[in-house]
């Protein structure tokens, strides 16, 4: 009897799982860290981490999923970001359950993790990301305060075209007013903010944060930082160009943490080299 028992249940369990198709690279690392990797039957082309995401099958990039790779997959639940809101309901039509997060802001990152928890009853898992997330967070505040940040999004050797930056539509905005600074940029655009140089110069920051990952088109560190230090900026001035180039750094899933480490780090060591210049 007791057999019949563990086997009907083992049973229900696996039947039970859901067979997830993960159209972010981000939703594909949040259920890997719920330890729920392997419910994925399908991910987009540029889910890479963890390197079991390699091999599972692809069904497209960011804005260009393609349906019949998704259906014929045969996913339970696709969960995917707003700009498929219109694939969401293609796939509804078709009886294939969907679940839409955001991840745009820190409130709908945590958020959705604890959402994802739920739907694969992963909630403690979940709980504790958030958790760790939101230690992290404490652990900025008042390293140093009142200082304008600018974090700037690609690889630039040159301040002549536009350059992309955090506004206050990304969760990076409520990153540094976390640490109880500014960001450098205050604008009410909603959409991705672009500055030129006129811009950049007027915004005159303390801190110049680089988001860049540029290795593999030969352009070093060293010519990312040369242009900025070049500016007549107060970071210039204290040499506080920071450069960032790990491929979590722009990735709201669990490894948030590890950027929100990295920019501890940051802080401390402005700290560091003010005080002792001064």
């Amino acid at each position: 009897m007791k057999q019949l028992f563990l086997i009907l249940f083992i049973t229900l369990t696996l039947n039970a799982q859901e067979r997830i198709i993960a159209l972010s690279p981000s939703i594909n690392e949040i259920i890997f860290a719920l330890d729920a990797g392997e419910q994925i039957v399908g991910n987009t082309d540029y889910a890479l981490y963890p390197k079991a995401s390699i091999d599972i099958p692809k069904v497209g990039g960011y804005f260009s999923p393609s349906l019949e790779k998704i259906v014929s997959l045969k996913p339970t639940l696709v969960i995917m970001q707003q700009n498929n809101h219109k694939l969401s309901l293609k796939l509804g039509q078709l009886g294939i359950k969907t679940k839409i997060i955001k991840i745009d802001k820190l409130e709908n990152i945590k958020k959705s993790i604890i959402e994802i928890g739920n739907i694969l009853d992963k909630k403690e898992s979940a709980k504790k990301i958030v958790k760790n997330i939101n230690d992290e967070l404490k652990n900025l505040k008042n390293i140093v305060t009142n200082k304008k940040i600018l974090i700037v999004f690609g690889c630039y050797i040159k301040l002549d075209k536009q350059v992309f930056v955090a506004g206050q539509n990304l969760y990076f905005d409520e990153i540094i007013n976390e640490s109880n600074n500014t960001n450098a940029l205050q604008s009410e655009r909603k959409g991705q903010p672009i500055l030129n140089m006129e811009n950049i110069i007027a915004s005159n920051p303390d801190i110049v944060l680089l988001l860049a990952r540029c290795q593999a088109d030969g352009v070093d560190n060293k010519e990312l930082i040369k242009p900025w230090l070049e500016l007549p900026i107060s970071a210039s001035k204290t040499n506080s160009i920071y450069l960032n180039n790990n491929i979590y750094a722009s990735m709201p899933s669990e490894r948030l943490v590890l950027f929100l480490r990295d920019f501890r780090e940051m802080l401390e060591d402005y700290k560091k080299c003010i005080n002792i210049k001064n």
